[in-house]
This record gives C-alpha cells, sequence and structure tokens, in this order.
C-alpha cells in the first residue's frame, strides 16, 4: 500500500539514498549527523537526502519497509544497508569502499591513500 510503496520508489530513485531526520546541511540527530559525515568523509556529495521530521508517513513508511526500527536509514542501489552503526562498521573495516565502487563511485579515502604513500 501507501506509505511503503512510496517509500520503495523512493529508494530506487538514486543509487545512495539517505533517510535521516534534518538535512545533510543541518542534521538534527547525532546518528543522522553521523552518517552525512561518513558519506563525506568518502566523497559522496550526490545522493538523495530525505528528512523524515518533515514527513510523518515517510518515517513509518520507510520503517515498515526495511523492517528496521530506527532512522537513520541508508539504501545503496536500492538495498537497505542498515544505520548509522553499520554505516560506521563499513567504513571501519573497508566494506564502504567497495559497496560504492559497486555503484561507479570512487571513495575519496582511497585518493586520500594514494597521497599518504606518496610522502
Amino acid at each position: 500500500g501507501g506509505p511503503s510503496r512510496r517509500a520503495e520508489l523512493l529508494v530506487r530513485e538514486h543509487p545512495v539514498v539517505v533517510f535521516m531526520k534534518g538535512s545533510p546541511a543541518q542534521p538534527l540527530c547525532g546518528f543522522s549527523n553521523a552518517v552525512v559525515q561518513i558519506l563525506r568523509l568518502h566523497g559522496v556529495e550526490d545522493y538523495r537526502a530525505h528528512d523524515v521530521l518533515q514527513d510523518p508517513d515517510l518515517r513509518q513508511g520507510i520503517k515498515n519497509y526495511s523492517n528496521w526500527p530506527t532512522i537513520p536509514q541508508v539504501y545503496l542501489n536500492g538495498e537497505f544497508v542498515g544505520g548509522c552503526d553499520i554505516l560506521l562498521q563499513m567504513h571501519q573495516n573497508g566494506d564502504l569502499v567497495e559497496e560504492l565502487k559497486k555503484l561507479g563511485i570512487r571513495s575519496a579515502l582511497l585518493d586520500a591513500e594514494k597521497d599518504q604513500e606518496k610522502k
């Protein structure tokens, strides 16, 4: 039905989709902020962010869709990845670089590592 169907359409409209509280420019919770910061570290500027505080229907719809009780939620290529903890874990163990690569997105951290090697 309605909200979950809408959630499904939204997660498919872009390779990287984030449902968060607030906006990337002004996150309204620490966990949403962490997700924004992690994406920024990887140089991912081009993504869709949806503020669930502006949209209670979407907030419930996306939780139903992912079967995950909390916000933020991160989607890569239409697949639910997880929230802040999972994204942080993927960031730390290198999985996020790999997942972004699958989307044709080159993580800025790869270039940062190259710079380190030169020194």
